[in-house]
């Protein structure tokens, strides 16, 4: 689910630290929160919509309390369907959370992830998809930046104040509304740090030979229970807590299909 613009004074020159940078920084020496619940920490597009009504999302977890190390990519057709695909298994990836949401399984596969520049990634599942993401830094993800690295972490256990940022940063970043705090689809409470933050300004997506076309706002924002996936394309750099599975009150992860190679879907 999470991306910041530091910047760094070197012989008199303002120096910003790229994307690739960052998160090859937290792959290296991923950092979880102190805390009981459950808890991932990486970097992610925390979706991007296309003109088709297609829908893309892509996680990368090099630290999970619950699982392997993990990526995982989210993809929504026009009619609204969800599928979750994962190098780890329905219960130790995003469907331990997000699954009731779909009735398809959720996909175990091969992902890479490949920059191709500081500002540049391809996120490939071999056999279906081909995405390419060029980001940027703008105002309005440079604010939100700041902010993430000024608040204590108490206050990103606070869900009075990830309310509140998620009412900032929806208008400010023109996303639509954002929820950094609420329930997953599988029942679990959910809250959300961002401490870093870019937004994509070109993308191009294959998905099992189809061209998903221009990025663009969906006619309606899609929701997945309490989490709002943005109306554009922000990169994040942060953290999230769930809460601990209990099977008397939060529904498992569905099926997991595993597969090598996807050559439809």
């Amino acid at each position: 689910m999470f991306c910041t613009a530091k910047k760094a004074s070197i012989s008199g020159m303002r120096t910003t630290v790229t994307p690739r940078a960052a998160v090859d920084a937290i792959t290296v020496h991923p950092v979880l929160p102190a805390g009981t619940d459950e808890r991932v920490a990486g970097f992610g597009v925390m979706g991007l919509p296309f003109r088709t009504g297609h829908y893309l999302a892509f996680r990368h977890f090099p630290a999970s309390s619950f699982s392997p190390a993990y990526g995982s990519v989210w993809h929504r057709d026009p009619a609204g369907t969800w599928t979750f695909y994962a190098t780890t298994p329905a219960e130790l990836s995003c469907s331990r959370y997000f699954s009731s949401a779909t009735t398809v399984p959720a996909v175990q596969c091969d992902i890479a992830m490949t920059w191709t520049g500081p500002w540049s990634l391809a996120i490939t599942i071999p056999g279906l998809l081909e995405w390419t993401v060029d980001m940027t830094d703008t105002p309005a993800t440079r604010t939100m930046s700041r902010l993430g690295r000024s608040l204590p972490e108490r206050a990103w256990s606070s869900r009075a104040v990830l309310a509140g940022m998620g009412r900032v940063a929806g208008p400010l970043l023109a996303a639509g509304q954002i929820r950094l705090a609420g329930t997953a689809p599988n029942g679990q409470g959910f809250r959300i740090a961002p401490r870093q933050m870019w937004a994509v300004r070109r993308s191009t997506a294959v998905l099992g030979g189809v061209d998903l076309g221009d990025v663009a706002p969906l006619a309606e924002q899609s929701r997945l229970a309490g989490f709002r996936l943005p109306q554009r394309g922000i990169c994040v750099i942060g953290s999230a807590r769930f809460e601990v599975f209990d099977p008397t009150r939060h529904r498992a992860g569905t099926q997991t299909a595993i597969t090598d190679r996807l050559t439809s879907c």
